[in-house]
């Protein structure tokens, strides 16, 4: 129930306050009103999954699921024309089936999965005067219009280059203040760099050959990446900080999510199969030089030793120089007293080349083929899903379609409204069940009380187009809490379908949500076919297979470098989503949380595993064997798994 908090996401503002609004007034003022309130519909859908990111993420993130909203347009009017209530109502069931399925898959396939399903729903009860080979592509255009400022409009801070951030000459030279003063426990092998600068004066030696200049042009096509990457960084710094304290765990977690987004914004869809400008595979290698830092600063805090503070100076400084497209500069040494402080140097070493003089390596994915796509969907979390959206879908079309036979609505025909509000409602993604439920409830009922109010007074059709640009501006500000957003869109889409000629009927659409609510609550708790909690099981599977490879590489001692790091990304990939579905289902009623009692504790195992197992890489990497605290921390892990992992399912275990 608590808001997101941040700064104002002002470039999001801009691109909604340019996006519903003047495209509804391009259409009044051709006179086509029907086709501009279909085009805003789908800029106010596109605006709802205009997340903070890199530009190439928006393409699949925006993109694929106006696609998929097409297509729901498409079906739906085509079978709301020709269907009588009964097919149309197995029709839509079934699109409920396919759309809960696809949504098991991520975060976009999920918003793909809610488009199809919310204008399947707009396409059969909201009939329109125009053709159908007209809506859609109207449609269409209104979804890439909003696509064409998110990736044409410049952000309100672009400028790179900037001269005070990671200035420096050439490649890595360690900075004096920081140099490790040598003691009994140094490394006694020598230490490959060249020797401190003896005072802070200019150095009398010639220039070393330099790197690329920072670029001071107004540069904004790469600043969600840059970003992105130099939170990574950051990430690593806030690690060794925190290494030997309580909060060690909560800043490797913050660097898994780190890593997840810079990773994320830099695999986005490309026309050429590898980075095609310097700057991208500049960043690229920025990116790839952070994970055997975020290796060695994960070893630090497994050996729970606190770190000298010099240690995070170096990754501060590298995240500086990406966020200012300029070279890494003098970076401090640290202490090269056990293996994972000389990893850490050695990663710091290899960073300050790569900044100086970086090449496009790959970016440690391992893609998910059709196959493991289609057991994702038709495995034990994407039926329970498929489930119950197709459930709730189906009953809200049903009931929508009694009332409008029953001439409850009116002397107007549109009744896409309660199924559409049972996709947002069903969404399990969308935090706990009730808390959806009583969000969405608050939200539609002060949004429909505000727009009467706005009705009342504002002239039409002006007014109305003024209000539906204030609330596209608003959409991505009142995405940080559902009730919010369910009133900043409630408002937005009854003044679109006010200006395409349907009466006021704030009353009605309150009286159809909380139907809409009633009928999620109930379906959401029956009892259904096969074991309950199946999204969070496939999670926890997902991580333990996972785990699983990383350790077999491990221990392996293979010398595939790229493959332990490509492991390593993915076992906490599927660690933090399996966190983050563990974390849902335990704020539901407890006829829901108890289905997945005790995943957490199989998660917290699986994760003090992947940390064990990064430690015991970085140990190898160093001495080439395990000390008795690895071997015996691995055997006690695997033990406890095998006690917890049955009472979350009893699929294949480490053990």
């Amino acid at each position: 129930m608590r808001a997101q908090r941040g700064p104002v996401p002002w470039a999001a503002v801009t691109r909604g306050a340019l996006a519903a609004g003047p495209l509804l007034l391009a259409a009044l003022l051709a006179g086509r009103a029907s086709l501009g309130v279909v085009a805003a519909i789908a800029a106010m859908l596109a605006g709802i999954n205009d997340r903070p990111g890199s530009r190439r993420t928006s393409v699949r993130r925006i993109g694929v699921p106006a696609l998929a909203g097409a297509v729901g347009l498409l079906v739906g009017s085509y079978a709301g024309a020709h269907l009588g209530a009964f097919a149309l109502t197995l029709v839509l069931t079934g699109l409920g089936l396919v759309g809960g399925g696809i949504s098991a898959i991520g975060p976009v396939a999920s918003g793909t999965g809610t488009q199809l399903l919310v204008t399947s729903a707009v396409g059969a009860g909201m009939p329109l005067p125009d053709p159908v080979w007209q809506i859609v592509p109207a449609f269409l255009a209104g979804a890439g219009w909003l696509l064409a400022l998110r990736l044409l409009l410049p952000t309100p801070v672009s400028r790179t280059g900037d001269p005070r951030a990671g200035r420096g000459r050439g490649p890595y030279r360690p900075d004096s203040r920081f140099a490790p003063r040598p003691d009994k426990h140094s490394d006694p092998r020598p230490d490959p760099r060249p020797d401190p600068r003896p005072d802070p004066r200019p150095d009398p030696r010639p220039e070393p050959r330099p790197g690329p200049r920072p670029d001071v042009r107004l540069d904004f096509r790469f600043d969600g990446e840059r970003a992105a990457v130099a939170e990574v960084y950051e990430a690593v710094a806030a690690l060794l900080d925190a290494a030997g304290t309580e909060h060690a765990g909560a800043r490797r977690a913050a660097l898994t999510a780190a890593l997840d987004h810079a990773q994320d914004a830099l695999a986005g869809p490309r026309l050429r199969r590898h980075p095609s400008s310097a700057a991208e595979r500049r960043l690229h290698a920025q990116y790839a030089a952070a994970l055997p830092l975020g290796e060695a600063a994960t070893a630090l805090a497994w050996a729970e030793r606190t770190v000298p503070k010099r240690a995070a100076e170096g990754p501060r400084r590298l995240a500086a120089a990406v966020r200012g497209n300029s070279l890494a500069g003098p970076l401090p040494a640290p202490a090269r007293t056990d293996p994972a402080l000389r990893a850490l140097d050695a990663a710091l070493l290899h960073a300050a080349e790569v900044f100086d003089r970086g090449r496009a390596p790959d970016l440690h994915t391992r893609r998910r083929s059709v196959a493991a796509l289609v057991r994702t969907v038709l495995g034990a979390g994407g039926r329970e899903y498929a489930l119950r959206a197709g459930l709730c879908f189906g009953a809200a079309v049903a009931t929508a379609q009694a009332l409008h036979h029953g001439h409850w609505y009116g002397a107007h025909q549109h009744w896409y409204w309660l199924p559409a509000t049972a996709v947002f409602l069903v969404k399990p993604d969308l935090g706990p069940l009730v808390s959806r439920v009583l969000c969405r409830a608050a939200g539609t009922v002060f949004g429909a009380l505000l727009f009467a109010g706005f009705a009342a007074v504002l002239p039409r059709p002006e007014g109305l187009v003024v209000l539906v640009a204030v609330c596209g501006a608003l959409v991505p500000v009142a995405a940080r809490h559902f009730a919010a957003q369910t009133t900043v869109v409630t408002v937005l889409v009854l003044a679109l379908v006010m200006v395409g000629g349907e009466p006021q009927a704030s009353a009605g659409r309150i009286g159809e949500t909380l139907l809409a609510c009633a009928i999620v609550l109930i379906v959401g708790h029956l009892p259904v076919p096969g074991q309950r909690g199946g999204g969070v099981r496939a999670r926890i599977d997902a991580a333990d297979a996972a785990a699983h490879a990383y350790l077999v590489h491990v221990l392996g001692e293979s010398d595939d470098r790229a493959a332990r790091w490509t492991l390593r990304r993915e076992a906490y990939r599927t660690l933090a989503e399996a966190r983050a579905a563990i974390a849902r289902a335990a704020a539901e009623l407890p006829a829901l949380a108890r289905h997945s009692a005790g995943a957490d504790e199989v998660a917290a195992v699986l994760e003090r595993l992947v940390e064990t197992t990064t430690a015991c890489a970085v140990h190898l990497d160093d001495t080439g064997r395990l000390t008795p605290r690895h071997t015996e921390r691995l055997a006690a892990l695997r033990d406890e798994l095998a006690t917890r992992r049955g009472r979350v399912g009893r699929s294949r275990t480490l053990a």
